[in-house]
């Protein structure tokens, strides 16, 4: 019987996960002919049936994408793992600080900012949410634009900026979040569940969130405290960061079969 299964052998971070975890690579239309207690694992939310199959059978899945930090550069590094998730939601394991520390190394411009002061009068960023993730959670963008604007409105008069995802090309180096957040005074970001609300705490910009996400524990979801946010304290964000750490792992971390391991074995 195999082990793992994969459902996707042209992808690149697939194949490697595959050889991590010494499973088998099917196609995703013979995923019915392997018994419930055998994992699956692929990459993009684009398989939201697969995903939601998996959860009514409740077979286990292990779901790829790109990483929660460390990828705001043109390069990217890190590529998250999340088992019967999509992002990591459900908890934040109280892990060493080692993995985070050894990616600061490699990128110090990664280094935790903390609450940074900003222009009293500055304007709010609004992420709105991507192709993918949207037909996930079946948001659409303009109903959600407006929803959104509508109730950010109710509470303040600052300036609203809107901000697509694009290219990667167009949202890293000189214009990723925390570069955006610093040149325009950013009052608060608000999204629907981007990785960008992390970058922005990161960087000492408040976030919120309005669906399911990695920094749903520390971020604001009520819009009405738009004038007033919450920042999150500064030793339960860095548990967060540390946590994520542990959760996203280099081209090489998921051939060797380390991430895996660490999976496993830290129930993250």
């Amino acid at each position: 019987m195999a082990k793992m299964l994969g459902l996707d052998g042209n992808d690149e971070m697939v194949r490697l996960w595959m050889r991590g975890t010494t499973g088998q690579v099917i196609a995703k239309e013979q995923i019915d002919h392997y018994p419930i207690d055998v994992p699956v694992a692929f990459r993009s939310m684009s398989k939201r049936k697969i995903i939601k199959d998996c959860w009514k059978t409740r077979r286990d899945f292990y779901y790829i994408d790109n990483g929660y930090i460390g990828n705001a550069q043109k390069k990217k590094w890190y590529y998250r793992v999340v088992k019967n998730n999509v992002q990591h939601v459900e908890k934040i394991v109280d892990v060493p600080k080692d993995r985070f520390d050894r990616m600061l190394e490699i990128h110090p411009w990664m280094k935790y900012n903390g609450q940074k002061s900003r222009p009293d009068n500055g304007p709010i960023l609004l992420v709105t949410p991507s192709g993918k993730p949207g037909a996930f959670y079946g948001v659409n963008r303009e109903d959600w634009l407006e929803t959104t604007i509508t109730e950010i409105k109710k509470h303040t008069d600052r300036k609203i900026i809107i901000r697509d995802k694009g290219l990667r090309s167009e949202r890293v180096g000189g214009n990723n979040i925390a570069s955006q957040c610093a040149r325009d005074g950013i009052w608060a970001l608000v999204t629907y569940q981007s990785i960008a609300a992390l970058e922005a705490i990161h960087y000492g910009i408040p976030a919120f969130t309005m669906a399911p996400t990695a920094t749903q524990h520390l971020a604001n979801t009520d819009l009405s405290q738009i004038e007033t946010p919450m920042y999150p304290d500064e030793l339960e964000f860095k548990k967060l960061l540390n946590y994520l750490a542990y959760c996203q792992y280099t081209p090489g971390e998921l051939g060797s079969g380390l991430a895996y391991r660490l999976i496993k074995e830290l129930d993250l």
